[in-house]
């Protein structure tokens, strides 16, 4: 019989494939394990949003949206407080989005490389996760004590809440703008196009959808805080829906907590998850504004 040894090159060639085997049955393991926390993920909410959506129906109506809050469930609405939170939330976007994308221009674009602005940047990062209860002090000293406005108004929750929002605006920002090829920049700069003509024609047009969903985002997590309002003396339940910036408010979420603690089943197992659902309600239509803002945007610079 005849052996047949192998050469070095069919080792290495040998060695290679196995290789390519182990990585490829690593990467199959890999994609299952995301997809698994994926799934697992996607589920938990899905009965989270169900259960809550179950005990919602009956209570979730027209009279309900309308309405005023009361002591007896078949009568309670959450029309002040959703009329406050949207009050408050088109204040918030109002303030943050300007203020927090020419934060970011100025960082990413005029700013000088150094101490300063790494400095800034550090300390915008940092911000971005204070604990929300620090921005409630925060804007009670400030815009109550020291600006003298009054407790548990639109304004003063806007204002605070604005504090919160705006280094996850501004830090968002800057990632859409970095995203922005350098090539794009130069190309711009070589026809003799000013530094704000670039700005304004090549870099905001195609960071448009990432500033805008990132500063969407930051609106929906600023929608569900109760600690700052608490702090700043926003009621838990309030009776008359705000008419301005300068009328007290509730706001969903503090009414939600309110409800929570009623000891009735019906406010428990019904006015709750009604209430929990619509919140929901407004929170996916913030998220698919963003979505539908990305896409036209991508598809514009697309075209």
């Amino acid at each position: 019989m005849s052996t047949v040894t192998e050469t070095p090159r069919g080792q290495a060639w040998a060695e290679r494939n196995d290789n390519i085997r182990k990585e490829q049955r690593k990467g199959r393991v890999f994609t299952a394990l995301t997809l698994l926390a994926t799934v697992l993920g996607v589920l938990a909410l899905g009965v989270l949003i169900v259960y809550v959506a179950v005990d919602a129906i009956g209570w979730l109506d027209w009279q309900f949206l309308t309405s005023m809050p009361s002591r007896f469930p078949e009568r309670a609405g959450i029309y002040p407080a959703m009329l406050g939170s949207v009050y408050l939330i088109v204040t918030i976007g109002v303030l943050s989005l300007p203020i927090g994308v020419f934060s970011a221009i100025w960082l990413e674009e005029y700013a000088h490389q150094g101490w300063l602005k790494k400095g800034i940047e550090l300390n915008i990062a940092n911000l971005a996760g204070v604990p929300s209860i620090v921005y409630g002090l925060l804007g009670l000293g400030l815009f109550v004590t020291t600006l003298g406005m009054d407790f548990g108004t639109v304004a003063v929750g806007a204002f605070t809440l604005t504090l919160r929002a705006l280094p996850i605006v501004i830090v968002s920002s800057q990632e859409a703008i970095r995203a922005v090829p350098d090539s794009h920049r130069h190309a711009s700069l070589a026809l003799g196009a000013t530094r704000w003509q670039m700005v304004r024609t090549v870099t905001l047009p195609e960071s448009i959808p990432g500033i805008m969903t990132g500063t969407i985002l930051a609106l929906a997590n600023a929608m569900g805080e109760t600690a700052p309002l608490i702090m700043i003396g926003a009621a838990t339940s309030i009776f008359s829906a705000p008419h301005g910036l300068f009328s007290k408010f509730s706001a969903m979420p503090m009414q939600i907590f309110a409800w929570s603690d009623f000891p009735s089943r019906d406010f428990q197992h019904g006015v709750v998850p009604a209430a929990i659902i619509t919140l929901l309600i407004i929170l996916l239509t913030l998220n698919g504004l963003a979505i539908y803002i990305r896409y036209r945007a991508s598809k514009r610079k697309i075209v």
